[in-house]
């Protein structure tokens, strides 16, 4: 049966190269149980701490170095069991942490650049048929007519074209030739189809409907300024983040 997760869970599948492992499975680190190589727990050889076991053997007070879990006088501040059978490591909080280092904000904006340029020239030749400036009667509603189209083919365009290569990759054409990819944030894996949709979504629509390059500076440019994990507005809404590949 296969590991995978069902399509549409948003989960990255467990063969994804870029997904995060947790500790025990990074490679080197052994698995196992953290008992595996505890000492005898009574280092006199009996339960009463003598060669013997005798109860007599126990030196007043309780015996020096009694059991593995005995914790300092008066108790620490783990317990009667002196904390973490782990050494007092915890999982780490960073989310970036195991992840290649956030790309550069500029390197961002020059790949964009070219994904505009290569999706915009598509756009250009589809509407470039039906261009009417010949008509002269009523140019006002068709000049209207003509750009809704556009925007509506350009929207199309631009999201199929960021979510598919996103979702297959992190990388698109841009951001391939400039050596980075976008990943989630919480397992560095490439974002599910869903993410990768709402990536698009939120940067292109807004772009072929109103605010054309305005938008795509605010929502790319923010970041230039966004700390600690240099997100524009798009990767917020989708919780991902732009790493580098090299």
């Amino acid at each position: 049966m296969s590991s995978e997760p069902p399509p549409g869970s948003g989960q990255p599948p467990e063969d994804d190269p870029f997904r995060k492992r947790p500790p025990g499975e990074q490679p080197g680190e052994g698995a196992g149980s953290p008992y595996d190589h505890e000492p005898p727990p009574y280092p006199g050889g009996g339960p009463g701490g003598g060669p013997g076991g005798g109860p007599g053997d126990v030196p007043p007070g309780g015996g020096q170095g009694g059991g593995p879990y005995d914790g300092p006088p008066g108790g620490g501040p783990g317990g009667p069991y002196g904390g973490s059978p782990y050494g007092g490591g915890s999982y780490p909080t960073d989310p970036l942490a195991g992840m290649p280092p956030l790309a550069d904000s500029g390197k961002r904006t020059l790949a964009r650049i070219i994904d505009m340029i290569l999706v915009g020239v598509v756009v250009w030749l589809l509407t470039w048929g039906f261009d009417v400036n010949e008509y002269d009667v009523d140019s006002d509603r068709i000049e209207v007519g003509r750009s809704l189209w556009q925007s509506a083919v350009a929207a199309v365009l631009y999201i199929a074209y960021d979510t598919i290569l996103t979702a297959r990759t992190g990388q698109t054409l841009g951001k391939k030739l400039l050596h980075m990819r976008v990943a989630n944030l919480d397992n560095g894996a490439t974002p599910s189809g869903q993410n990768a949709l709402m990536r698009a979504a939120v940067l292109w629509i807004p772009f072929a409907f109103c605010c054309a390059c305005v938008w795509t500076a605010i929502s790319g440019g923010w970041s230039f300024f966004d700390r600690p994990y240099k997100q524009g507005l798009h990767d917020k809404a989708a919780k991902t983040v732009v790493v580098s590949t090299n």
